[in-house]
């Protein structure tokens, strides 16, 4: 049977408190002992913890409209509500920074009700999809495969074709996704600063489970200094010994002892031909292609 949210007067007034954009409204159409689920909660929530999850959807869309496609009553306070999400992201989502894109995201909502309250909702949602629209990288691959161990990895490079002198190691180990999420948001926030400073060339970092390392190369072994004397690195160093629930770290400095020559293939011929010599021409005469940076 297919119906319209005024014959359901509960579902209507759940979904007028969502588009209403309200944290508190959505909180008040549940029975105290209400609970709300998807993809993204990790379990049911209740109480306060609906209305901090409903606050967290606001803050990334602040435009946030679902549009019942489908109403399907089955019985016995119960109803199937197929729904569209259309939203702006111009705020933080689940730790990362707004991308700007615009999602019309399907999914379905099951949701019970008593009399004029809802009892529980669970939603439904393709989260591929959603990271999709948002214009994220989808990667799937396993946890583990024997004792290799699989995770994601970002580089940072400043376009310099210098090679480099030293490399800064670091890594620490974040026991829980949000304190990771910390983490890397305060990673992000060096880009700026790291970008400008004198003698960095790159980095790559990259987060294995619980361990989140990151390789930096520089000019020489004594430029990592500067990351000491202030800016975010030194604030982020502050909250690691303070405030952080980081379990572990490590730090060091290495300068290069032995640095082969950088390699590049002649487009005409096809053969590997070190960028130390030749003055950028290939032995068969070609020009070749402009090398791209170390790190």
């Amino acid at each position: 049977m297919v119906a319209t949210l005024e014959e359901v007067p509960a579902v209507r007034r759940y979904f007028d408190a969502w588009n209403r954009r309200g944290p508190d409204l959505v909180v008040a159409v549940f029975d105290d002992d209400g609970t709300y689920g998807d993809p993204a909660t990790a379990g049911p929530l209740s109480g306060r913890a609906i209305g901090a999850y409903a606050a967290g959807l606001f803050a990334a869309f602040p435009d946030l409209s679902f549009e019942a496609v489908g109403v399907h009553p089955t019985g016995n306070g119960r109803a199937v509500v197929e729904w569209l999400m259309r939203g702006a992201n111009t705020g933080p989502l689940a730790g990362n920074p707004p991308t700007g894109r615009t999602v019309a995201l399907p999914g379905v909502d099951v949701i019970e009700t008593d009399g004029e309250r809802v009892r529980s909702v669970r939603g439904y949602f393709d989260q591929k999809t959603l990271a999709q629209q948002l214009g994220l990288q989808v990667i799937v691959q396993p946890t583990s495969i024997g004792p290799a161990r699989f995770g994601t990895s970002v580089r940072l490079t400043t376009g310099k074709r210098t090679r480099p002198g030293a490399f800064s190691v670091t890594w620490l180990e974040a026991p829980t996704e949000a304190e990771r999420d910390t983490v890397r948001a305060r990673t992000r926030a060096m880009f700026g600063d790291l970008a400008a400073m004198p003698g960095f060339i790159g980095l790559v970092l990259a987060a294995v489970g619980e361990r989140m390392m990151t390789l930096s190369a520089w000019e020489s072994p004594e430029h990592p200094r500067q990351l000491l004397s202030g800016g975010p690195h030194k604030e982020a160093m502050a909250w690691f010994f303070g405030q952080s629930a980081c379990t572990a770290a490590w730090t060091s400095v290495w300068a290069v002892e032995r640095a082969n020559p950088l390699w590049v293939r002649c487009p005409a011929c096809g053969e590997l031909t070190s960028c130390d010599q030749g003055e950028g021409v290939c032995r068969c005469g070609s020009a070749l292609p402009e090398p791209p940076p170390y790190w």
